[in-house]
């Protein structure tokens, strides 16, 4: 990791404007109207929830991504800022709305979600800004399978660079399908460390048993696989032979949108402070229950000092 990097953390991908409400059981018929009892909007996404919990904890953020010219990538950006993460490399994609979802949370925390794909399809990142994005001590991609015009090449050519700079690299994915396996490939070999949900890796490995799975995809490149298995805890596995298995924490669910995502910037905060690799994914899944016990993307966690006092005083399952 490079101390002397500009930046603490680089979080590049998928930025996308969220409406939630719950609880919602069913949509009302016709033209009907059903109430809830909360709404709230927040920024999402496999990038966007990572870059404000590490923003949150402390570290200096940059985002990299793409929003439209509309008012949701005017409320996204400044949302940005409100946690003073660095947006000089968010770029405004013509022709293109930003990604925005209604997500629907339901009595138990699941949260099906309309979603427009957007201007994350859009964006790049040119050589003339390569310099300042892989200015970073971590590196974190999300939304591999989204970012239609990086995943045909550029996402990899950026990752070699950073961690050609000493940069740790971090990468998860969106709903991926076996088809996006073809898109994830080339970037393992330039990945430290691997974070799918399980549902995730099932699809592009093909295959139902967890080790096998961390296995398949430690043969393709990856430094380290970190399956995030909600309720069931997490996994670890590392090319070096290292293997443990997590807990989750024991806390009451309101809204599961964006958890893994803020495991990432929780692990990635644990790397920032040179945690053991056990702490970091203990610290990840800290910020992915906190993320769980409110509604919207990041809104459990508020700071450092209170992610570490809910490891402390949390029991597990």
């Amino acid at each position: 990791m490079n101390p002397m990097a500009r930046f603490d953390y680089t979080s590049m991908g998928f930025y996308t404007f969220d409406a939630l409400c719950r609880p919602v059981t069913d949509l009302p018929p016709g033209g009907g109207t059903f109430f809830v009892d909360d709404f709230t909007l927040a920024v999402s996404g496999a990038a966007g929830s990572a870059a404000i919990v590490a923003a949150k904890h402390g570290l200096r953020v940059q985002a990299v991504g793409g929003v439209g010219n509309d008012l949701m990538g005017d409320w996204v950006l400044r949302r940005l800022g409100d946690f003073d993460v660095d947006i000089a490399n968010m770029q405004r994609v013509d022709e293109m709305m930003t990604s925005s979802s209604i997500v629907t949370t339901r009595p138990d925390g699941a949260r099906p979600a309309l979603h427009k794909r957007g201007a994350t399809a859009g964006f790049f990142v040119g050589d003339d800004a390569l310099d300042r994005v892989t200015d970073t001590a971590i590196f974190h991609v999300g939304g591999v399978g989204l970012m239609d015009r990086m995943d045909q090449g550029r996402t990899a050519e950026v990752m070699a660079a950073a961690r050609a700079r000493g940069a740790i690299t971090t990468l998860d994915v969106f709903a991926a399908t076996a088809e996006d396996l073809a898109k994830i490939r080339p970037l393992l070999r330039h990945t430290d460390y691997f974070m799918p949900s399980e549902e995730e890796a099932m699809a592009l490995s093909g295959l139902s048993d967890y080790g096998d799975i961390a296995a398949f995809l430690l043969d393709q490149g990856a430094g380290a696989v970190i399956l995030t298995m909600g309720a069931e805890g997490a996994m670890y596995r590392d090319s070096g032979g290292r293997a443990f298995e997590m807990p989750a924490y024991r806390i009451d669910v309101v809204c599961t949108c964006g958890c893994g995502d803020c495991f990432n910037a929780g692990f990635a905060t644990g790397l920032h402070l040179g945690m053991d690799v056990e702490d970091c994914v203990r610290m990840g899944q800290a910020a992915a229950a906190l993320n769980a016990t409110g509604l919207g993307s990041q809104a459990g966690v508020s700071s450092l000092a209170a992610t570490l006092e809910f490891m402390k005083t949390t029991p597990t399952r």
